[in-house]
């Protein structure tokens, strides 16, 4: 059951707005890389079928129905990977009032971030199977519609490891490293026909894009978009991010503004 919450619906006073990384021009708030935007935000328990419990949370549109979901799947924790990871948290700052997604966070087995620390111990994306399917079961149980994976690093190979799931519509793929998950994982989504988006870092430590699009050509389906600049940990690229996952999951609010209207 997904617990009481609070949510702000109004631009708040202007210390608060600088506090929250939101300066003020006239009429219009600018949106900065730490901005937090009104979302329904509410923390939540996942239930695995192996017996753990998973901190996470679920940030909605204030008063208003998502027209999408979003599950974020994390870098590898034994190195920092955690659902607070900057990319994953400002899609959960952002895309509920800049696009009318739902986000999902939450920490994998064995994994702590400021929320708490999820039970469990690493599994190597293999027990991961079962957190995967507990994020899948709290959306679906909530009936959140046109459900995307967005996996990132580590989390890439756990949504093609484990998220082909018949609910979910496809999966973003961010700095996929393709470690953990072998070519039958990339036969299952090229059998299944979903879509599948992997957006590669022109100088990524670990899959560039050439590289990439050879990988990922046995799913005819898949789409590799090489982001120039760009590193395997998105610093300085997190718009540009956002921007890529938005065009996907709705595309109606593709592009995101960089201004939020006061009132």
């Amino acid at each position: 059951m997904v617990p009481p919450h609070e949510h702000t619906s109004e631009i708040p006073e202007p210390r608060v707005l600088e506090e929250q990384g939101i300066s003020r021009l006239s009429g219009v708030a600018q949106i900065l890389a730490n901005t937090v935007l009104p979302a329904d935000r509410r923390p939540v328990t996942l239930e695995t079928a192996d017996g753990l419990q998973l901190v996470g949370e679920l940030a909605l549109p204030v008063g208003k129905a998502p027209v999408a979901t979003v599950i974020c799947l994390h870098p590898l924790p034994t190195h920092g990977g955690m659902m607070d990871s900057h990319v994953l948290k400002k899609m959960a700052n952002r895309l509920p009032a800049l696009a009318d997604i739902a986000v999902l966070r939450f920490n994998t087995r064995g994994t702590t971030s400021d929320q708490g620390t999820s039970e469990g111990a690493f599994g190597y994306a293999e027990a991961e199977r079962y957190d995967v399917a507990a994020a899948l079961d709290l959306v679906e149980a909530l009936d959140l519609p046109n459900i995307w994976l967005v996996g990132w690093s580590f989390g890439t190979d756990l949504a093609l490891m484990h998220g082909a799931d018949p609910g979910v519509v496809g999966a973003i793929l961010l700095s996929p490293p393709l470690r953990f998950s072998r070519p039958e994982h990339l036969e299952v989504w090229a059998r299944g026909g979903k879509q599948l988006v992997a957006v590669v870092p022109e100088f990524d430590d670990y899959l560039r894009p050439a590289e990439a699009k050879e990988r990922f050509a046995v799913v005819p389906q898949a789409e590799v978009v090489a982001m120039a600049g760009a590193k395997h940990l998105w610093v300085g690229m997190a718009d540009e991010v956002l921007d890529e996952v938005v065009r996907h999951v709705n595309p109606a609010a593709y592009p995101l503004p960089t201004e939020w209207a006061e009132g």
